[in-house]
């Protein structure tokens, strides 16, 4: 029995423990996120917000999520049920792992995987099936096509997201999410690789389907997309699913471009400033990490309240006749300009 609860028991419990150490301030994040997204975009159009539910307004996410909670989940007659039901619950779960590999601060991570990049590329790879299940289960012409919709452009712009990755991974030497932040110590990748980090900013906006690429939910012609048909629980484990994938493209972009849980004063910019290192040892890393990725959700929300949509075929030019072109281009220049430097770091 001891032997079980040593080899088992414990490490299981540990496991779990730290799992729940992100599920739970994730949901909390989530709820949040939410909230201020509908601020940012009063803010912007010029009205109020959500200012009636708790102070500010700060409860209203959880009303809503008690609301959708108590209403009847329906599900249409035609549908098929099984397929229909695991959908929303494939993409939510889908959101959620992929979080595991995420560096929050040095060290803070809950799977520091050796080949943490491929893993997101499989788990976030996952989500379109989540969304191409939800349009065909439902019988209804309008959530197919949504879901067609949403099928090409995710693909579509996961390549161009692909190539800009391979850019970043051939200036660190490793596949590590943890090195990735590492090698940004003293000049985070945004600089020297300032266009990259614009493809792959407006790749994640259409990878997230959000505005101004937020096809599948064209109300004009798709009466809300690939999710018309779903009530209740199974619409909120979309909305979750949804918001989540757009903080983990935040944090992808901190990750990657802003140098994860590293000081801002950290780096050549700021790092000759008398102070600063008693500074940076007040200020956590993983603040830093949080303080960078609700800044880009920031600026998610900002273009949402302010651009227009896209038309579809714009949108798939954009994807494959204007990213894909720039992407391969930059990883052949990048890869380049690293062997005439002898810059190539050493594989880990």
């Amino acid at each position: 029995m001891a032997e079980f609860i040593d080899i088992y028991l414990l490490p299981g419990l540990w496991i779990l423990g730290k799992v729940l150490l992100i599920v739970v301030p994730l949901l909390l994040a989530v709820a949040y996120a939410i909230y201020f997204d509908r601020k940012i975009w009063a803010a912007i159009q010029l009205r109020r917000g959500p200012n009636v539910v708790g102070p500010w307004g700060l409860l209203q996410s959880f009303a809503d999520g008690l609301k959708l909670l108590l209403k009847e989940t329906i599900v249409p007659s035609g549908a098929n049920k099984g397929v229909f039901i695991i959908a929303p619950v494939l993409m939510f779960v889908v959101a959620f792992v992929a979080w595991a590999v995420i560096p929050f601060d040095d060290g803070l991570v809950l799977s520091n995987l050796n080949v943490g990049v491929l893993y997101l590329f499989a788990i976030s790879s996952l989500g379109v099936y989540g969304i191409i299940m939800s349009g065909w289960a439902s019988n209804s012409r309008y959530a197919f096509l949504g879901a067609m919709r949403s099928a090409a452009q995710m693909v579509s712009y996961e390549v161009s997201i692909g190539f800009v990755i391979v850019t970043v991974l051939l200036c660190v030497g490793s596949l590590n999410l943890s090195d990735v932040v590492m090698a940004q110590e003293g000049l985070w990748f945004f600089i020297p690789l300032f266009p990259v980090f614009i493809i792959f900013f407006i790749s994640a906006l259409a990878e997230t389907n959000r505005a101004p690429f937020d096809l599948p939910e064209a109300e004009a012609e798709l009466v809300a997309g690939y999710q018309v048909e779903y009530s209740s629980l199974t619409f909120a484990l979309f909305w979750l699913g949804e918001y989540t994938a757009v903080l983990l493209m935040c944090a992808m972009t901190t990750t990657l471009f802003f140098g994860g849980w590293l000081s801002p004063f950290d780096n050549f910019l700021f790092n000759w400033i008398p102070g600063m290192e008693a500074f940076n040892a007040f200020m956590p890393g993983l603040v830093w990490f949080l303080l960078k990725t609700f800044f880009f959700f920031f600026v998610f929300s900002w273009i949402k309240a302010s651009v227009p949509r896209y038309r579809y075929d714009q949108l798939m030019r954009l994807g494959w006749k204007v990213f894909l072109p720039l992407s391969l281009v930059a990883v052949i220049v990048t890869a380049g300009v690293l062997v005439a430097f002898d810059m190539l770091p050493n594989a880990s």
